[in-house]
Formats: structure tokens, sequence, C-alpha cells
């Protein structure tokens, strides 16, 4: 006996999947990139007066795969895995002192904290 598939409640949410499968299957034209991340990677910032803060998401990479560097207005985040490669540069907010920089790494999420550089100098007249 054929089954008759015309009144199935759960066809649209089936072809639904399918379809979302196809695109990640894809790469590029679903937003994401060879290495299996969102091409738009989420971080939130967070500043005070004194500090910038940034919290971004990165699961499946381990602490020793990841490089931070930071030259005082740009926060570049590498990690480099067997499978996969990553590489994002974030534009911090304001200037931050990039020599007190700290990280922590727990469970695929990262948090790294800068003080803000002093606002420039007045230079006087003698």
């Amino acid at each position: 006996m054929r089954r008759d598939d015309r009144d199935d409640p759960f066809d649209d949410f089936f072809n639904e999947i399918e379809r979302m499968m196809d695109d990640m299957m894809r790469g590029a034209e679903s937003g994401y990139d060879d290495a299996g991340f969102g091409s738009d990677t989420h971080f939130d910032v967070h500043q005070t007066d004194e500090e910038v803060r940034i919290i971004g998401d990165f699961p499946g990479i381990e602490k020793e795969d990841l490089s931070l560097k930071c030259d005082g207005r740009t926060l570049t985040i590498s990690a480099v895995t067997e499978t996969r490669e990553y590489d994002e540069r974030l534009e911090l907010p304001c200037r931050v002192d990039e020599r007190s920089g700290s990280a922590s790494y727990n469970n695929g999420v990262l948090e790294v904290t800068f003080d803000r550089a002093e606002e420039s100098a007045n230079i006087g007249f003698e």
C-alpha cells in the first residue's frame, strides 16, 4: 500500500530541516566559513570609565590554540587546530592600554579585559 503524504502534518517541518541542512553543507551561502564558524561571530563589549571587557564564544577551541594580540585599538584573536583556522579582528570602542590586558578562557568562553588608555596629554607652553 502506498502512503499518501499530502496531508502529513510534519511535512513542512521536515522540509525546513532539509533546507537548513542543505544550506549548512553549501558553506558560504549559509553564513558559515570553511572552518565551521559562523561568519558573524558574536562578541559582547562592555566598557566603563576604567576598563573595556570583551566576551566571545569559541566552542570547540582549546585554550592552547588561542592567540591574542592588541595594538591599543584592535584586538586580534586567532586559533589554529587540526580542523579549524580562525582569525578575527575586533575594533575596540576606545583606545586601551594593550600592556594591561588579561584574559581568561573557560568552557569555550573567552573574556579579555583592558584598562582604558589615558586621554591625550595636554602640552603646555614654556
